[in-house]
């Protein structure tokens, strides 16, 4: 997958533009922060049997993913905020859900270097 899969460049490089590298870096960083704990609390979700938690936790990370660009993220969330199956599956789909941010993460780490170049 290309960046322009995983990343909004449109929606970047407009922040770029507007804002400068030094805010967009720095909106990565509480990204990074804001999705450890959004992570740990779609996980805690995935254990319980409450879809409006689910949902919640989801919508929440969501937002946050749209916001800086992560578009797979995003895509990804869409997908599972509404997903009713059974504790285990939405267990697996939490594990996919952090190696694919985890992917993101680095490929805007990636971007913005490339941009300050």
């Amino acid at each position: 997958m290309s960046d322009n899969d995983f990343l909004d460049l449109v929606l970047l490089q407009g922040y770029l533009d507007n804002i400068g590298s030094d805010v967009v870096s720095k909106m990565l960083d509480l990204y990074i922060q804001q999705s450890k704990i959004y992570l740990e609390d779609i996980g805690q979700a995935s254990l319980g049997n409450s879809q409006a938690v689910w949902h919640d936790a989801c919508h929440k990370m969501k937002g946050a993913a749209g916001s800086v660009g992560l578009r797979e993220v995003h895509a990804k969330l869409v997908a599972i905020e509404n997903l009713t199956e059974t504790s285990t599956i939405k267990q697996e789909e939490v594990i996919t859900l952090d190696k694919l941010n985890q992917v993101a993460i680095e490929r805007f780490q990636m971007w913005i270097k490339k941009s300050n170049d």
